[in-house]
This record gives structure tokens, C-alpha cells and sequence, in this order.
């Protein structure tokens, strides 16, 4: 997997950066895993803009995910390794020895014709699933339940990964890539080593266009625009923001505002991300 950086053939590529990836599959996804998907454009379901600055972008179809790896103890190939428009990481397609198929998120070094499998008797390697509580401490791992059976919904993006740094009682200590120590229960399951796609934060766009294909309208800066339409518009020229802090569109502070509520959750913090 290299960087690729294009040649100045128009204004467009002159800085324009792209991911060569060699081992990736050149092949159409599994049908039986994939379903329409269809975008919201920023709206509710009442029709109201809810996020500002988005469109529909290119075509995609949704490969349906393996985050559960609750097919325990039946190893499975990896048939092909595969790129995924709807995230950053890569998708690896396993085949199983019943005949079954899944996708599940490509972990880091896991290579097309590998065996992986979950359970509590599965070897620590990339690619296979457990139970924190069958783990050795210092594993590192990604795709971590908060729910015993709902699925990962932690480390799941390109190059992310989190560290298991201690067990105690029925809860484990996860160190997780922002920072935060959280107690997760000991039953939930991750999938062992690092997300694959590291190199993926190392591109750069290059042009606008690129940014239309991905859903992602024009940003408009507040010191832009009109006062009516922004707190920070107005004035001659280019102006200072005018107040204390920069404020978002609405008005709230946009430096630094907790805008998280008090959740359920909480007590399962031992180290928050930012220290107070």
C-alpha cells in the first residue's frame, strides 16, 4: 500500500493524492450482502434540513457488516479483500466451511487465503474474535461492543485501534484511540490487531469535485457572509469575529461548549479524553 501522489496534468490533480493498494480485489461485491442505499441529502423525515452542506454524491451500494462475529468456533477463509465506499477501512469477504459468507472489517496485515475465527479457543492473531475477557492484557483491538450481543460500535475507522489494559472483576479496562479508560463488561466482544487502511488520512483531496462525489457540498465561512445570514458576517472588508469566542450560526459557542448530556453511560469512565 503506497501513497500516490498525481502529476500536474490540470489545476484539479496538481495536488491530488491517491491510495495504491495492490492486494485489493478488483471485483464486484457479494450480492447477497449488499443493499441500496439511499441518502437523506442532510434531511429528516419531515423534510427538514438537519446537516447543513450535504448532497446525495456517487452511487453506492451498502455492504451489509459482520460486527457481531457471533458465528463461533467454525473458521472461515478470507476470499478477498475489498474496498468499501461507505467507510474508511477495508472490507475482507470470509467464506465459511458450512458455505456461509460474511464481511467483516479488514484488520491490518490479514491477507487474502488467511483463516480467522471466534470464540474463546481462537488463537490471538488478526482477524479473530473474542470475548475481553478470554484476551490477554495489552491486546490491541478494534471493533469493541458496549452491549453484550448488540455488535461494535467502537474502533471501527481506518488505522484505529484500542488496548485492553486490565481486567477486574467483570469488567475490563479498554483504552480506547482518543484517550478515554472505560470499563467495558468482560462478555463483550472485539476482534483482535489494528484497522487496516492506515494511509487513509494521508490523502489529500485535491479538488472540489472529489468532495461532490463523497456527498459533501461547498462550506461557507461565517467572516463570509452577511450578518443577517451569520454572528460572524459584516463589516468592511475582512473583520474580526467581533466577540469574545466564535459562535456557531445559531449562536452557541463553538470553542470548547460541552454540548454532551448526562448519560447512563458516565459511570464507566474512569479517564475521560480530555483531562480537567
Amino acid at each position: 500500500m503506497a501513497i500516490k501522489k498525481m502529476k500536474a496534468m490540470t489545476n484539479g490533480t496538481r495536488h491530488m493524492s491517491k491510495i495504491v493498494n495492490k492486494e485489493l480485489d478488483n471485483v464486484r461485491p457479494e450480492k447477497s450482502l449488499t443493499v441500496p442505499l439511499k441518502s437523506a441529502y442532510g434531511r429528516d423525515n419531515y423534510g427538514h434540513r438537519t446537516a447543513r452542506n450535504r448532497q446525495k454524491g456517487h452511487k453506492r451500494l451498502y455492504r451489509i457488516i459482520d460486527f457481531k462475529r457471533n458465528k463461533l468456533d467454525v473458521p472461515a477463509k478470507v476470499a478477498t479483500i475489498e474496498y468499501d465506499p461507505n467507510r474508511t477501512a477495508n472490507i475482507a469477504l470470509l467464506h465459511y466451511v458450512d458455505g456461509e459468507k460474511r464481511y467483516i472489517l479488514a484488520p491490518k496485515g490479514l491477507k487474502k487465503g488467511d483463516t480467522v475465527v471466534a470464540g474463546a479457543a481462537a488463537d490471538i492473531k488478526p482477524g479473530n474474535a473474542l470475548k475481553l475477557k478470554d484476551m490477554p492484557v495489552g491486546s490491541q483491538i478494534h471493533n469493541i461492543e458496549l452491549q453484550i450481543g448488540r455488535g461494535g460500535q467502537l474502533v471501527r475507522s481506518a488505522g484505529a485501534s484500542a488496548r485492553l489494559m486490565a481486567k477486574e472483576g467483570t469488567y475490563c479496562h479498554v483504552e480506547l484511540p482518543s484517550g478515554e479508560l472505560r470499563l467495558i463488561h468482560g462478555d463483550c466482544m472485539a476482534t483482535i490487531g489494528e484497522v487496516g487502511n492506515s494511509e487513509h488520512q494521508l490523502v489529500s483531496i485535491g479538488k472540489a469535485g472529489r468532495n461532490r462525489h463523497m456527498g459533501r457540498r461547498p462550506h461557507v465561512r461565517g467572516s463570509a457572509m452577511n450578518p443577517c445570514d451569520h454572528p460572524h458576517g459584516g463589516g468592511e472588508g475582512k473583520s474580526p469575529v467581533g466577540r469574545k469566542s466564535p459562535v456557531t450560526p445559531w449562536g452557541k459557542p463553538a470553542l470548547g461548549y460541552k454540548t454532551r448530556g448526562k448519560k447512563a453511560s458516565d459511570k464507566f469512565i474512569v479517564r475521560r479524553r480530555k483531562s480537567k
